[in-house]
């Protein structure tokens, strides 16, 4: 619609008259844009105000969301995922099969309806740049995220908190009258603090604002941005409580001169399979059935989920349970085998879950698949060097592709690291590997953007 908009523009710029109209037209607009450049409160009280306001709601509501997951997974799997029981490894196959294939089919129905017979819901980053969210649409799209992954489905749960932190945000601005470019800022400020809020994680929550949604790091911005992410990080874990997300074992934070070697190496390794995970997840992303496709497609993939967590059972959910085997795996050579499945199990899925049509995240399954990654790496370089533990390779591995695949490095090391409660110090070693990766991730993302995948087909996006 909007390029059809802009062809009938330009082609009015060719009648008489279209001088004035467009005059008319830009003074409306400029109206618009003063009335909302004199916030009631002022500008800085306003932007505090929401800051706080807000703040404590998506803190809330991401607490609350988490307790949600917590609920379907209980009613749908028999168990609750936690640093002692990260999987549904103890739950029946049957049991498993018939949860995600159950709720992949209900929640194709439900997005069928909502994208076909609805207005749509824009991602987080258009979001940002002005697109409007409806409210009760936002609501479902959230809850179903949310529903998904207790039943099983393998997808991040991080987008939920952060499509209503983005709701919220752009409320409010438009309550208090914000101007367009600070309603910018405060929508990116509220949708990252909702990844603070459900992971107890400020620094990436900070970080994923200034680094990825506005790409635009001052003090006015960072200053806003974390006090936003705190403050819902300390709400959330009133309602949720708070633990360790991964346990990472023996991790004291001493690390050797073989670990800085080891850092230069994995961080190659992983950066080009985080390149090509982004990669992947864009082709997933952009050849989702648009249309009926997704009322047999998504049930397919949550058969396959189903079929392939037989042998791999850490394929479920968001990636904690994939994550949470390499970080504490035994520096033994017969684990590897076990680890490579986990990672091309959790990749393929992953990704397949996506072009299926659900909606969810990669920050999670980035994590699975790069603690899996250098926990294959760790064991071969520990047959050599016989030093650190198999826990500090992981966590080393899971910065390094989460960066390369988002191509976010402080935001991607900080939550891996807040998430695992890592020993500060490691930020040396695991900052080289991440520098390492993201920078060959990023020379790998021009020559893989010119691979072509085949078009849709007309079924899907009709």
């Amino acid at each position: 619609m909007r390029q059809a908009s802009d062809e009938e523009h330009e082609l009015e710029r060719q009648k008489p008259g279209v001088k004035a109209a467009e005059t008319t037209e830009s003074q409306e607009q400029s109206n618009k844009v003063g009335h909302s450049q004199q916030p009631l409160l002022g500008r800085l009280p306003a932007l505090v105000a929401a800051v706080i306001i807000v703040g404590v709601a998506i803190g809330a509501a991401a607490g609350l969301l988490t307790l949600m997951l917590y609920v379907i997974e209980h009613l749908a799997l028999g168990y609750v995922e936690s640093t002692h029981e990260s999987g549904p490894f103890n739950v029946p196959p049957l049991r498993r099969a018939i949860s995600v294939i159950v709720g992949a089919s209900v929640a194709a129905i439900i997005w069928w309806l909502l994208r076909t017979r609805s207005t749509k819901v824009p991602s987080v980053k258009k979001a940002v740049n002005g697109d409007e969210m409806p409210i009760w649409q936002t609501v479902v799209h959230v809850l179903l995220q949310i529903f998904i992954v207790g039943t099983g489905m393998s997808i991040g749960r991080e987008v939920a908190p952060r499509e209503l932190g983005a709701m919220f945000g752009q409320r409010f601005a438009r309550w208090v009258r914000l101007d367009a470019k600070d309603t910018r800022m405060l929508v990116a400020i509220t949708a990252a603090a909702g990844l603070a809020g459900v992971y107890n994680a400020p620094l990436a929550g900070t970080f994923f604002a200034v680094e990825i949604l506005l790409a635009d790091v001052t003090l006015e911005t960072v200053a806003l941005a974390f006090s936003c992410s705190a403050l819902a990080s300390w709400v959330a874990s009133l309602v949720k409580g708070t633990h360790t997300f991964y346990v990472l074992g023996k991790a004291e934070g001493l690390f050797t001169p073989d670990y800085m070697a080891f850092a230069l190496v994995a961080g190659l390794i992983l950066g080009v399979a985080g390149a090509l995970f982004r990669r992947g997840s864009q082709w997933a992303e952009k050849n989702k059935p648009a249309g009926n496709g997704i009322l047999w497609m998504m049930p397919l993939a949550g058969t396959l989920t189903a079929v392939v967590a037989i042998w791999v059972p850490q394929v479920m959910g968001n990636g904690r349970a994939t994550a949470q085997l390499s970080f504490s795996s035994n520096a033994d050579l017969a684990v590897i085998p076990i680890l490579l499945l986990s990672f091309a199990a959790k990749a393929i899925v992953t990704l397949l879950t996506i072009r299926s049509g659900a909606s969810g995240g990669v920050l999670q399954p980035g994590i699975a698949l790069g603690a899996s990654g250098g926990a294959v790496l760790g064991i071969l370089w520990m047959q050599i060097f016989h030093t650190n533990s198999i826990g500090m390779y992981a966590l080393l591995g899971a910065c390094a592709l989460l960066a390369a695949s988002q191509q976010a490095p402080l935001m991607a090391i900080c939550l891996v690291m807040e998430l695992a409660d890592a020993p500060i110090n490691l930020f040396v070693p695991i900052g080289f590997a991440v520098a390492v990766s993201a920078f060959t991730a990023s020379h790998l993302s021009g020559p893989l953007a010119k691979l072509r995948v085949a078009a849709p087909k007309a079924s899907d996006v009709h």
